[in-house]
């Protein structure tokens, strides 16, 4: 028999946050390479932290996406001096929530909800302060406290351990196939936010609910 849920756990960025704003300010330094640098960005940024995580070389999420954007600047050719870069940098401390983000957490307020989150406490606190959101949040997780990076089991175990429900009580939110593939693998239940009508990878994993997008998930939970 499945338990009741007991709390929600939400990833943060392209889940809750849009990472790919950082691509109108990219524009206006570097104009005509602003989507691609974004894309670029984003997806070294992950790399990054899959390929540490598995070395075994820890560096926070602040300079790994710092280490990203240098190398997206690299690949594209683009000059990006010390200042240019500090600008792209702190888009990331106001990033928009996506517009259903706080319609769709006032419906599920009643349940504890957290996130979870690679980015540093220092990156998240003030990106939620920013949007006006922080008293949605019971607590905000961050995987510098274990020096790894999802989908590490651990760093889905620091949420249980923290929140006090069993896992299978928990709900996981996340727009990133991965993220869902590796917290259903621990064994949580996942909802996947499937915005961009994405194929799932081929990893024998099936996700609780697929939603459009969060303001499907109240709905998803019943």
């Amino acid at each position: 028999m499945t338990p009741p849920l007991h709390a929600l756990v939400f990833d943060a960025y392209g889940t809750l946050f849009d990472p790919f704003a950082v691509k109108t300010r990219a524009e206006e330094l570097f104009p005509g390479n602003g989507a691609a640098l974004s894309q670029l960005w984003r997806a070294k940024q992950l790399e990054y932290s899959w390929l540490r995580t598995l070395m075994g070389r820890y560096e926070n999420f602040w300079k790994i996406t710092e280490d990203a954007l240098i190398f997206g600047c690299h690949t594209l050719k683009l000059s990006c001096g010390e200042q240019q870069r500090n600008q792209l940098m702190q888009v990331y401390l106001t990033l928009p929530a996506f517009p259903e983000v706080r319609p769709a957490l006032e419906k599920l307020s009643h349940l504890p909800l957290s996130i979870l989150s690679n980015g540093t406490p220092e990156m998240l606190v003030p990106l939620v302060a920013a949007n006006n959101m922080a008293h949605f949040f019971k607590n905000i997780f961050s995987v510098d406290a274990l020096r790894m990076y999802k989908p590490r089991p651990e760093v889905y175990q620091h949420a249980v351990a923290s929140l006090g429900f069993p896992k299978e009580a928990i709900g996981f939110v996340s727009s990133n196939y991965w993220d869902i593939a590796g917290a259903t693998s621990f064994g949580f239940r996942t909802y996947w936010l499937n915005r961009s009508a994405a194929v799932a990878d081929e990893l024998a994993i099936t996700p609780t609910a697929i939603c459009s997008n969060l303001a499907e998930l109240p709905r998803a939970l019943t």
